[in-house]
């Protein structure tokens, strides 16, 4: 082994050398264990969030696969509808053409050329990851056999009366000319306004008052609403009004929906611009005048002077028309919630048009049913709630999209504008009896990406056809994502899966959180807090860095703020980490369910983490290649303590670790697999090793047992932390394993530990804790006495029971080895005691007598000038803290981070003057 780890000289070697001997290919086994990877865009890169879940699905596919499932974890990616075809045609704006230009056929030629080019990234990016996907099944939700599910599921349910096109309200963006989902559309706070205008009442009576943000809609209103108790307005009930600039007269109706303390409590109801006034609409029967075409300008169905003008210049020119009308009351400063498409950045109109829809809530019925009965189990449970208030309330979902990158909907229509719905238009002109000279035209529009999505189970092995890898592997074991996709991904799998395989799509939805900066900031461009992993994993420069934060900000300002940031926060760059140590880190803080905060100083310890595990292995190999470790010889054992100790210890970690797993605490497996490595078996095992292994006189058969000792747990513990750190356990374990009696060609598909025969010897822990104890003991009182460590000390025990009296006798070995003593005496109760800083264990006492150790003059001036640093700092953290405008303005992060400073330090002050005081004692 090199004398130093190096990630990047093993990480990418191993992983063509997986991926090319087929190890990542379902092995076989009676039980089948498969995850459908969340298909990630294909224009995609991987961020944070993505890395996290891979770790995840990675950890549970190696770890089932070591305890001997048939494992599969399926990939794939996402044709991505708007994202892809915006990519496209930005490319083409480049050279100067759109696709109308190239025309459908030619434009989709384009994205399938550039999906073959470029769209690979976030594979790529997967493969760093260490993600071990079964590549030789890779699927994409646009190639044939994906495209023939879908479109078989479109057919069968517009059949049974489940699709059907209708003409209703949807997220419109005015810019893609196309309906887009709710997950598409980034709804934030802006400042605006609230217009309150009178709108006079039929027959010259007065006026009623309504409030809005969108003042362009008022051309469209069909009623105004009051709520049916309000005893302000209960006269008007059922009478007309006019509605300026219009010329019509509109309905005064009786709502509960309306609020009465908001505004002067009456609303105008824009029943075909506006998703609650289309709900009223529909409950009262009103008229839907959709004002808006397809650019959001304003069209036919309204008064002559508005026709053409784009929506805000509408809104200007209605303004100021009722205000020279004498019908403009005030004008509030207004802070709402606009909603924006996500990938567009322009406001988006609810619109009245036709689309395609499916009949949600006949399908949510079984999948609500699978849920209660446990079929599946979210975890956490918590999340079941949230599952069951929005599939109890679904509404019809809007499948069909405006754009030319997707599965085109199987429907065609004759110039009368019937449509005839089947595989192709040979099929449709067979099964309706259509002339060959009846002229027909397909559906110009794409399914929602969403739709095939929500195949993706039973899609990616083969349905429809009856593959053996269907029978096999669906049901799929588990569904790791995010809670954001509950509902637009998992609910609508869980309803087709169910409807058409009559059964549940996975058995477990294990939900996590979202990852977050240090501070607990969402993760944005715009703040310029976004890391991505591979930077983590390979480095990254400062001037790199910050030019790619920066790239394609259209705010020169905002750039320079984020290049500031950038340089504050990471002058040096990023070094390069290593996948292994990011993968540990996501473990680390994988608590169910919780949002992440992703901290740069995790991952550097956890980067230390693998350093020590390879110095540890180095050791191991020093002391055992070459040598007889009892593995094939027969010769004779006899094990220490230290052996029996680090033997059971190893037991209660793989236990800890599977019962996490079981349960999805992957930060509790991360953690005792962190303890067990670092604090029992390099910091405590390798030192209690040496005494045996560097004592000429110890016996042949006990430097064997501890050769074997720590050969076996050293392979053990590889096996065990290799679904969390897959590289540097296979690296090493190319040396150990064999040495280990190991034949295999990788430690992937070693056996998972087993619970061993032995288990726990609880009279080695106990004396190997009461030898901790010992030695942590002396080590404090040296840290405290400021004494050097390589001085040999002479050291006193005393009042302790007879057990103590034994395992001082069978361990003073150890003890003087690890805790450097000169020698260590037993005090009886009737023994005088020097002066002696002292330390406990249970009620043995630890003395350390001072006689010449230290030189009292100079340690009490040392601990003076440390005691009056503390207080400076201690009293400048205080005023901050006391400082009502630092505690206000500041974030609550970086005021806790204060608190914890001055817990800190006032805890540290106290340590000093009780060192103070004992050696003025002395």
């Amino acid at each position: 082994m090199e004398k130093t780890f190096q990630p990047a000289d093993i990480e990418t070697r191993w992983y063509q050398e997986w991926e090319a001997r087929g190890y990542f290919a379902p092995q076989g086994g009676d039980n089948a264990y498969c995850i459908m990877i969340p298909p990630p865009n294909v224009t995609g890169s991987l961020h944070m969030g993505h890395g996290f879940q891979e770790a995840i699905m990675d950890a549970l596919i190696r770890y089932h696969r070591m305890k001997g499932y048939n494992t599969l974890w399926q990939v794939g990616t996402d044709h991505a509808g708007i994202a892809t075809q915006m990519v496209v045609e930005r490319q083409l704006e480049a050279q100067g053409v759109n696709r109308h230009d190239l025309g459908r056929e030619k434009f989709v030629e384009k994205v399938w050329e550039w999906k073959e080019e470029s769209g690979g990234t976030i594979t790529r990016q997967l493969r760093r990851l260490g993600s071990s996907l079964d590549w030789s099944r890779e699927r994409f939700t646009m190639d044939p056999g994906l495209s023939q599910a879908v479109q078989e599921v479109f057919i069968r349910l517009y059949r049974e009366g489940l699709i059907y096109r209708g003409k209703r309200l949807v997220n419109w963006d005015p810019v893609l000319h196309t309906a887009i989902s709710d997950l598409e559309v980034v709804s934030e706070e802006e400042k605006g306004h609230l217009w309150h205008f009178n709108y006079p009442l039929a027959g010259g009576e007065g006026f009623v008052t309504v409030a809005t943000t969108r003042p362009e809609t008022m051309l469209g209103d069909t009623a105004v609403a009051v709520h049916p108790d309000d005893e302000r307005y209960q006269h008007l009930i059922g009478r007309m009004v006019e509605l300026p600039l219009t010329g019509r007269e509109i309905p005064v109706i009786a709502d509960d929906y309306v609020d009465r303390e908001f505004g002067t409590g009456v609303v105008k109801i824009t029943p075909a611009h506006d998703f609650s006034d289309y709900e009223m609409g529909r409950r009262h029967g009103l008229a839907m005048i959709n004002i808006f075409n397809d650019d959001a300008a304003i069209n036919n169905e309204a008064p002559a002077p508005y026709r053409g003008m784009d929506r805000f210049e509408a809104r200007r020119q209605i303004v100021a028309d009722l205000d020279a009308l004498g019908l403009l009351g005030r004008v509030d400063d207004h802070a709402l919630r606009v909603p924006r498409g996500d990938r567009s950045g322009v406001v988006i109109e609810p619109y009245l048009t036709d689309q395609w829809y499916v009949d949600a809530r006949e399908l949510a019925k079984p999948a609500i049913a699978a849920v209660e009965s446990g079929d599946i189990e979210f975890v956490p449970k918590q999340w079941e709630n949230t599952y069951f208030a929005w599939m109890r309330d679904i509404q019809d979902w809007c499948i069909s999209r405006q754009l030319w990158w997707g599965h085109r909907i199987p429907a065609w229509y004759d110039d009368a504008g019937n449509f005839y719905v089947g595989a192709s238009e040979a099929a449709v002109r067979q099964e309706n009896a259509l002339p060959q000279t009846l002229a027909l035209r397909q559906d110009e529009d794409v399914l929602d990406t969403w739709f095939s999505s929500a195949l993706w189970t039973f899609s990616t092995l083969g349905w429809p056809k009856e593959t053996p890898e269907l029978a096999t592997f669906h049901p799929s074991s588990v569904l790791v994502t995010g809670f954001d996709i509950i509902f637009f991904w998992v609910a609508r799998m869980i309803m087709m899966t169910l409807h058409f395989r009559k059964e549940v799509p996975f058995h477990t939805v294990y939900v996590h959180g979202l990852v977050r900066d240090g501070e607990g900031q969402k993760m944005s461009k715009s703040k310029g807090n976004v890391i991505d992993p591979i930077d983590l994993i390979d480095g990254i420069d400062l001037e790199s860095l910050v030019s790619k934060r920066t790239a394609g900000m259209m705010q020169p300002q905002l750039a320079e703020k984020i290049e500031k940031a950038t340089r504050k926060q990471f002058p040096e760059g990023l070094a390069p980490y290593g996948t292994d140590a990011l993968r540990f880190t996501y473990y680390s803080l994988a608590s169910t369910g919780r949002d992440i905060k992703f901290d740069i100083g995790r991952i550097e310890g956890y980067r230390n983490f693998c350093n020590k595990i390879w110095n540890a292995a180095r050791y191991v190999l020093m002391n055992c290649e070459g040598q007889d470790c009892q593995l094939s010889s027969g010769a004779a054992v006899e094990l220490s303590l230290a052996d029996r100790w680090i033997t059971g210890k190893l037991e209660e970690t793989r236990a800890a670790v599977e019962h996490a797993v079981a349960s999805y605490r992957f930060d509790l497996a991360s953690q005792a697999l962190y303890e067990f490595t670092w604090n029992e078996y390099c910091d405590w095992y390798l030192e209690l090793s040496k005494p045996v292994l560097w004592d000429d006189n110890a016996s042949e058969a006990a430097k064997r047992g501890t050769r074997h000792t720590l050969l076996v747990v050293l392979e053990t513990t590889l096996r065990l932390l290799h679904p969390f750190m897959p590289f540097i356990t296979e690296e090493i374990w190319q040396t150990v394993g064999p040495l280990a009696g190991k034949t295999g060609a990788t430690i992937m598909l070693e056996p998972y530990p087993q619970g061993g025969e032995k288990g726990v010897d609880s009279v080695a822990n106990a004396d190997i804790e009461w030898l901790k104890g010992v030695i942590v003991g002396i080590r404090n009182i040296r840290g405290e006495m400021n004494i050097p460590p390589g001085k040999a000390l002479s050291v006193f025990l005393r009042n302790g029971d007879a057990q103590d009296r034994n395992r001082l006798l069978d361990n003073a070995q150890f003890l003087k080895k690890l805790a450097k003593l000169a020698d260590v005496t037993w005090l009886d109760a009737s023994d005088e005691s020097p002066v002696a800083a002292t330390a406990l264990v249970g009620e043995l006492e630890i003395l350390v007598p001072m006689a010449g150790l230290i030189d009292k003059g100079a340690e009490l001036l040392r601990l003076a000038r440390e005691i009056e640093k503390l207080e400076k700092d201690l009293d400048r953290i205080k005023g901050k803290l006391g400082n009502a405008s630092f505690v206000d303005k500041a974030p609550a992060a970086v005021v806790a981070k204060e608190q914890e400073k001055m817990q800190a330090q006032q805890q540290a002050l106290e340590t000093l003057r009780e060192q103070e005081k004992h050696i003025r004692q002395m």
